[in-house]
């Protein structure tokens, strides 16, 4: 019922900044958490940052808290990822993924959402 995708991924030395955008499809976007996972070769996913439906409650990872910002634009049905003092241990495929509702439990967990983009590659060179 709902599609995502992902962009603004690249490369990006250590230190310099990016910010990943995922359009979302539906006229209920804001009736939807949001989250961003990723993923780095040989490791399991992992939670980074979520969001609630009106943008007012955040939750983040403690390896990037204070670097990373999450936020949503529910007038353009987008959900944002601003990645600042990026680090080569950020490389990763970086995942939207979504779930209905407004429940804060279990809000990391990435079996508690049901939609999932295609992924954007971000690599950091030292």
């Amino acid at each position: 019922q709902v599609q995502l995708v992902e962009s603004g991924g690249g490369l990006v030395q250590a230190g310099g900044s990016l910010r990943l955008s995922c359009a979302a499809s539906g006229r209920t976007f804001s009736s939807f958490t949001m989250a961003w996972f990723r993923q780095a070769p040989g490791k399991e996913r992992e939670f980074v940052a979520a969001i609630n439906g009106s943008g007012d409650n955040t939750l983040y990872a403690v390896s990037v808290k204070g670097r990373f910002t999450i936020s949503r634009d529910n007038a353009k049905n987008t959900v944002y990822l601003q990645m600042d003092s990026l680090k080569p241990e950020d490389t990763a495929v970086y995942y939207c993924a979504a779930r209905y509702g407004s429940s804060w439990l279990r809000i990391s967990t990435d079996a508690k959402y049901d939609y999932w983009g295609q992924g954007t590659q971000v690599t950091v060179s030292s």
